[in-house]
Parts: structure tokens; sequence; C-alpha cells
């Protein structure tokens, strides 16, 4: 069966005084990308869960909530209480990712486990299963716009083969540097949810922008 490439714009590069508004521009999104950091984990500080509970509220399609947080597990399952629809934490992060996973889980969202560039998928194989989204970071979690690191499409490569061979059940997410110029290697290499940030919030029309994303993925899978 083909895939269908899916689309999640990251509010990290939407304007911050409108969030409401901004959810509303991407109606034809699958997700909408929500990026909490913390400034320990990462170096940054942008969101946290009253904020996300807040555009939840208003948001037209389902929250991806990606947690650049220390104890992640302490902070995860609020963000499944509170109506994400995926919410996905650091394995760096993250003593146990199980534990974590099945929280997250056991209140109400999807479970996802997050690597760093540097992070090698091998580690973290045997957590896997317990998982429902793989996000490989193809840049440095932490701030927005910047370039994509190919050399992590080896990690996509490698958990597309697994899930295409039924050793997982996982949707393959990438984050960073996603744009025109940078979606069709993704897609060939095996990713399902591809998110984007400037590539959708900086152009004039962020709906429009999705929909172009979409399709040079979708060609390129089709290959």
């Amino acid at each position: 069966m083909p895939r269908e490439p899916k689309i999640a714009p990251s509010l990290l590069s939407a304007d911050f005084a409108r969030l409401a508004e901004e959810t509303a521009r991407v109606p034809g999104a699958d997700w909408l990308h929500f990026d909490v950091m913390d400034g320990h984990f990462v170096p940054n500080l942008t969101f946290g869960l009253p904020v996300m509970a807040a555009v939840q509220a208003v948001s037209p399609v389902p929250l991806d909530c990606h947690l650049m947080i220390e104890d992640p597990g302490r902070w995860a399952p609020g963000y499944a209480e509170a109506g994400a629809r995926n919410v996905t934490v650091h394995a760096e992060a993250c003593a146990d990712p199980r534990a974590v996973a099945r929280d997250i889980r056991a209140a109400g969202a999807l479970a996802g486990l997050a690597l760093k560039p540097g992070t090698p998928l091998e580690t973290h194989l045997d957590v896997l299963a317990d998982f429902d989204t793989l996000l490989v970071m193809s840049v440095e979690p932490g701030f927005g716009g910047q370039s994509f690191i190919a050399d992590v499409l080896a990690k996509v490569r490698t958990a597309r083969r697994l899930v295409d061979t039924g050793e997982l059940t996982l949707i393959v997410e990438i984050d960073g540097g996603i744009n025109a110029d940078t979606i069709e290697q993704a897609a060939e290499a095996g990713v399902d949810m591809f998110v984007a940030g400037s590539a959708v919030y900086g152009a004039d029309d962020p709906d429009a922008a999705i929909a172009a994303l979409r399709a040079q993925a979708a060609a390129a899978m089709r290959g």
C-alpha cells in the first residue's frame, strides 16, 4: 500500500503573538507541531502546557507535541491529557523510555521517541516497539531555521526497513530544515510525517505551501 505523506507545520516559525490565527492558516495540515523547550535540555525557552491547552482548544488540526525538556516522564502525560494527538519525548532525556511511553498512551495520546542527530538508532531499537512515532531530528534541537543534516537519513532508512518488514509499527517523522529543497530526499529515505517551519509559515499562503510540499513528497515516494 503506497505511503501518503503528511505535513506538520511548526508553530516555532509562527507569530507567537497570534497563535490562534496562525493555527487557522493551516487547515490542510495533518498535525500541528508544538515545540516545548525548557531552557535546560536545549538552550531555548518556548511554550508550556497552558499555552498548549489554549492552542489545542482552537486548532483545526491535531497537535503534535515535541518535548525538548528534562525529566519528560514528569510532564509528558499532562500534554496527552490536555488533548495532544502525539507526545514525543527525547531518548537522551529519558531514564525509562518504556515507562514514559506507557504513561503517554494511558493518558490518551500516541507516544513518540525523538533522537538528536548524533544519537544512534541502534541503541534504542529495543524500546521502539513501545512507541507509535519515531522523530528523527535533522537539526540540533533548540532553534528553528537551521540547515538540514542529510546524514540522519541513514536512521530513517533503517527505521523504514523495519516498518516495511513488520518488525516495527511506527510513523517515521523528521524535523529540521525541511523545505522544497530537502523534502524529496527525506521522502525517498522513508519519512511519513514532515515537520516544516519557515517553509510553511514563511510563505504568503501557508496552506498552499503545505499542499505543494505534500505533492513533492508524494512524487518522491512514488519514485
